[in-house]
Formats: structure tokens, C-alpha cells, sequence
């Protein structure tokens, strides 16, 4: 079993910055794709960003392009996202995922079967 715990949230003026981390729990760490995803109020869970099992490989939505990066330190368990230039959109619960099923697409949140309890991001005007 892997339990990913997220942390890093908070509340930050439009334009700031703030870097998430998750850690997770298990052996398998080393060997998992890890991807963020993050709900507003009142709509469904959208998919942030991916990165493969040795960060070679990272993928994002075109909303976050070019504003927030997704790195991971497989020696410390986790993965990160440091978003910049965030904006009140950005406002949402951010959840960390992994144990991705083969072959399924990184941007899904049905392809992960072990989620976070997920961190509150607040971006003021």
C-alpha cells in the first residue's frame, strides 16, 4: 500500500508562488509515475501535471504551462510543483496520485489508484 501525503499548501496573493511537496510511502516509489491533479469547488478533478518513474519524462495541462514545474527526488520519496505566476484559477485542492496502471494515460485520474488527502491552494486577486 502507498499513501502519498501532500503539503506545501496555502494561501498567496495573484502573481506569488508556492511549491508543493508529496511524499509517499513504499518501495515502489522509485519505480511509479506521480501526478497532480486539483479540484475547485463545485467541478470535477482536473489533471496538473505527471512525471515519469525517473523524471525523465513530465507532462502538464495547457493551463499551467510554462508557470509550474514538476520534479521528483526518488532518494526522498517525493515529487514536487512549484507553481509560479499563480493565478486566482489556481484556486483549488491539489492532490498527489501514483500507482498508474501501464500503459494508461498520464492526464487521467483513473489511471491512479493511490491518492493524497490533497492540500488547499488559495490565490487572491
Amino acid at each position: 500500500q502507498v499513501q502519498p501525503v501532500e503539503s506545501g499548501g496555502g494561501l498567496v496573493q495573484a502573481g506569488g508562488s508556492l511549491r508543493l511537496s508529496c511524499a509517499a510511502s513504499g518501495r515502489t516509489f522509485s519505480t511509479s509515475a506521480m501526478g497532480w491533479f486539483r479540484q475547485a469547488p463545485g467541478k470535477e478533478r482536473e489533471f496538473v501535471a505527471a512525471i515519469n518513474w525517473n523524471g525523465g519524462s513530465t507532462y502538464y495541462a495547457e493551463s499551467v504551462k510554462g508557470r509550474f514545474t514538476i520534479s521528483r527526488d526518488n532518494a526522498k520519496n517525493t515529487v514536487y510543483l512549484q507553481m509560479n505566476s499563480l493565478k486566482p484559477e489556481d484556486t483549488a485542492v491539489y492532490y498527489c496520485s501514483t500507482g498508474k496502471r501501464p500503459m494508461s494515460a498520464y492526464s487521467l485520474p483513473e489511471a491512479y489508484a493511490y491518492w493524497g488527502q490533497g492540500t488547499q491552494v488559495t490565490v487572491s486577486s
